[in-house]
């Protein structure tokens, strides 16, 4: 998918986001920071939008949910591509994998300042906010594919 903006999304492995994940969601940490379990995994799609030089500028993973069918997990933009529909992007390309694969319930934690991206998803807020240790305060969100 490509946008009128110079961006472009495809499936990635996971290591290509790290970078990105660990600017935007660790505060610059080293890119190993950003993994998580199951990163790796074959039935885990993760998504990236890289501009005109290939560099990865947004991303997004989909992991399979034994509570669910699926999770949305690492959500990240660059700062300098915010408010251009990269978020946006990358996750209608997860929505777009987990309907080819069936559908179903899909959900993620989300920060406040992330939980717009995802209502104009069509997602819901499911339950009260909660402090996250790591990542501050975060809402439950759901949505059917």
């Amino acid at each position: 998918m490509t946008s009128p903006i110079a961006f472009t999304v495809t499936r990635v492995q996971a290591a290509e986001t790290y970078p990105l994940r660990a600017l935007v969601l660790h505060g610059g940490a080293p890119p190993a920071t950003a993994r998580v379990a199951g990163d790796d995994r074959p039935d885990v799609a993760t998504f990236a939008a890289k501009d005109a030089h290939g560099e990865v500028v947004g991303c997004v993973g989909l992991f399979p949910a034994p509570e669910s069918n699926w999770r949305v997990r690492r959500l990240a933009t660059a700062e300098a591509w915010r408010g251009r529909g990269v978020g946006t992007a990358v996750l209608a390309a997860a929505l777009a994998h987990a309907d080819r694969l069936g559908g179903g319930t899909i959900w993620c934690n989300a920060t406040p300042a992330g939980a717009a991206l995802f209502q104009r998803a069509r997602f819901e807020q499911v339950g009260a906010p909660w402090e996250d240790p790591e990542f501050g305060w975060n809402v439950r969100m759901v949505r059917e594919v």
